[in-house]
């Protein structure tokens, strides 16, 4: 293990984490009206959301191969570097003119209409996604960092840094909000949260991963599927990766559809939940992983986790407020404990020197799936209701049998080749 792991604090990167999540989360409680706002509808959003996975597949591999050869903390500057920009963009739109310049109506879409604002939108969150890297160069960072019996709990606190960014960055728009300068103000706060996260990066960010030797950066493999699934045991862990995200995004997809059509929830309900939700995640990912993970294996509380996890898909069924709630417990001790695990035994398993290439693998699997659920979770949902929470369960419950597997490599010892 390299010495880094003893001397580089972990409070810095986790900070950054917690920035970026921040910066992403602030515009989401409104970001479907402003797509309304510029002509946009439903069928829009979706795609406006589906630009930053899909751009994410292109940039997070490459990225992450980049931040094995020349050090993660140039890429995360030159990630960070790219949301910057890319909010600069996205306020630029504010101050074009939102004239239509082309409409289309069908059956299958909807009427909508381009204007330029919605065009740079798009171009915005394509260019955040594709230098996007930012969080698969981060775990390679933490796992740089922390020795591997160490990753599952690190991995929980990386964990916590996201859900906070998730709760705070809603609450910090509905305050903006209110007073009264609609979107501009919010959006203006992301640009000044990535300028915040670019500094932290240049003056407090150590580097976790020099090149110590030219020669062994020249032997680092080109990103390929073919390379990566050569790997010992890699290709299955990201099979895993891919079906936990798809599982997720069937959720989050439906769920919002849900909680107004059958819940009768309004938007701030919903909010609620949703922060509840992260809350609870806050405390599973802290002094309880921390407790069980010295327990337990990662494999264990994958398996664990995962029969948790599916069991609270099955408790939105019945659309009852109550059982709803009591399901966020389940959700989050699930998540809590699955989610770190699979994070913590793939960096276990991968060599030092493609720590970086595999996580950015790991990130366009996790954007795949993010494309496939935002379309499939809206399309399923609308053919067949409340049981599409059935697929998330489902797809969960496999994750759980496949990790089965992965107590036999951890009997066996089949660590970083």
């Amino acid at each position: 293990m390299p010495s880094t792991q003893k001397t580089i604090p972990l409070f810095p990167i986790l900070l950054v984490n917690f920035i970026g999540m921040l910066g992403f989360s602030i515009v989401l409680p409104f970001l479907v009206f402003l797509v309304t706002d510029f002509g946009g509808n439903a069928f829009i959003y979706g795609l406006v959301g589906s630009m930053y996975p899909g751009f994410q597949l292109i940039g997070a591999p490459i990225l992450g191969r980049l931040s094995d050869k020349y050090g993660r903390r140039k890429i995360l500057l030159v990630s960070q570097a790219g949301t910057l920009l890319s909010w600069v963009v996205f306020f630029i739109a504010f101050f074009v003119p939102a004239e239509p310049i082309w409409a289309f109506e069908s059956s299958i879409t909807g009427s909508f209409s381009l204007s330029w604002p919605l065009i740079i939108i798009f171009f915005a969150r394509g260019f955040d996604g594709l230098t996007g890297g930012n969080i698969a160069v981060a775990n390679a960072y933490l796992a740089d960092i922390t020795p591997p019996e160490k990753r599952n709990v690190n991995f929980g606190k990386m964990g916590i840094s996201f859900s906070l960014g998730f709760i705070v960055g809603p609450a910090l728009a509905g305050t903006l909000g209110a007073l009264g300068y609609g979107n501009h103000l919010s959006v203006l706060a992301a640009l000044i949260i990535s300028v915040v996260a670019l500094v932290l990066i240049y003056f407090y960010l150590p580097e976790s991963n020099p090149k110590n030797k030219k020669q062994s950066a020249e032997k680092i493999e080109r990103p390929t599927i073919k390379f990566i699934f050569g790997l010992p045991h890699i290709g299955f862990m990201l099979s895993m990766y891919f079906m936990v995200f798809l599982g997720f995004h069937f959720f989050y997809t439906a769920f919002p559809v849900h909680a107004v059509e059958n819940l009768k929830w309004d938007v701030s309900q919903t909010g609620i939940f949703f922060t509840l939700l992260s809350t609870v995640m806050v405390i599973v990912q802290g002094p309880i992983l921390k407790k069980v993970s010295t327990k337990f294996s990662e494999p264990i509380l994958i398996i664990t986790g995962g029969i948790i996890l599916g069991t609270n898909f099955l408790l939105y069924l019945p659309s009852d407020s109550t059982i709803t709630y009591f399901a966020v417990i389940l959700f989050s001790l699930g998540n809590g404990l699955m989610w770190p695990s699979i994070q913590a035994f793939l960096s276990k398993i991968t060599p030092d020197a493609h720590q970086g290439t595999v996580q950015g693998f790991a990130g366009s699997f996790g954007s795949l799936a993010g494309v496939i659920g935002l379309i499939g979770g809206g399309f399923f949902y609308a053919s067949l209701g409340t049981d599409v929470f059935i697929f998330s369960a489902v797809i969960i419950y496999l994750v759980a049998f496949m990790a089965i597997r992965l107590l036999k490599l951890e009997t066996t010892k089949t660590g970083k080749k």
